[in-house]
């Protein structure tokens, strides 16, 4: 029997690490419009992202123990990688606020945290899809990753010229800046997941 072990199911891991993703942007965006609890939700995310270390590992602790795997081992490592970066610079964002102890947040910022959630939360559906095969739904939900990713890039640019045009205080400046990197950083790696899931669908379609 030791040598015919239970295939495992590496999508229900994925699906985990896609919720656990968003969950994350669900309590960014509950920082970003309320920032008298900055420091409890800061805690939060942070707990959260451990978690996604745990999946993370979880899957290449699995990858190493199986010789039978749905999809190509390289695909499932790349993915796994590709869904942890979101998760790091999610907390990435979040830990700027705390060390530079902003007090509030922009406009801009919250409308970026909530495309980010709506992203999370489309990356999580298209994971869903994989694993039931339904190859045209996943494609659809990339497309839509892209096309938030493209809304996120012109609110970032936007953001910056509002940031260096309204703002006199060079150090407030610098801090939202590196913020606002965070989070375009993370709608991009949205979007690199949204390109590894296309080219497992474009394989096995």
């Amino acid at each position: 029997m030791g040598l015919f072990p239970k295939e495992i199911d590496f999508f229900e891991i994925f699906d985990r690490a896609a919720l656990n993703i968003t969950k994350a942007s669900v309590l960014l965006v509950a920082l970003m419009e309320n920032f008298s609890s900055l420091e409890e939700r800061a805690r939060e995310i942070y707990e959260v992202e451990q978690e996604g270390d745990i999946l993370t590992h979880e899957i290449m602790k699995k990858l190493n123990k199986t010789f039978i795997t749905p999809i190509d081992r390289e695909d499932l490592y790349t993915l796994a990688s590709r869904l942890d970066d979101v998760l790091d610079m999610i907390w990435g964002a979040v830990d700027r606020m705390v060390v530079f102890k902003l007090t509030e947040a922009t406009k801009e910022a919250v409308s970026m945290a909530k495309d980010i959630q709506t992203t999370t939360e489309t990356i999580h559906k298209a994971i869903h899809k994989l694993k039931e095969k339904q190859y045209v739904h996943v494609q659809d939900y990339c497309i839509e990753i892209n096309r938030l990713e493209n809304l996120i890039d012109r609110d970032f640019r936007d953001a910056l010229g509002k940031l260096f045009d309204e703002v006199k205080d060079p150090i407030l400046i610098i801090k939202w800046k590196e913020i606002y990197e965070h989070l375009e950083n993370a709608s991009d790696r949205c979007e690199d997941v949204a390109n590894v899931l296309e080219a497992i669908v474009l394989k096995y379609a």
